[in-house]
């Protein structure tokens, strides 16, 4: 079996990284408000399986034009 190509597997974790939703500290954050993460809300909302992200990594500018 041919080794995995690096940048597959740097995808890999960036999508990882991603549904961490900014790591267990920040879950554990929204947690100790009596509130669901954004990924646990859309699970509740929508049915299993329909639901399917099209840009995880899209980030806000940080620049003036975007204050």
């Amino acid at each position: 079996m041919p080794e995995e190509d690096p940048r597959i597997t740097e995808l890999r974790a960036m999508r990882e990284k991603s549904r961490q939703g900014g790591g267990a500290d920040r879950i554990a954050k929204q947690h100790a408000k009596h509130k669901l993460t954004a990924r646990e809300r859309i699970d509740l909302l929508l049915d299993p399986g329909t639901f399917h992200e099209t840009e995880p990594f899209v980030t806000m500018r940080d620049d003036e034009t975007n204050p």
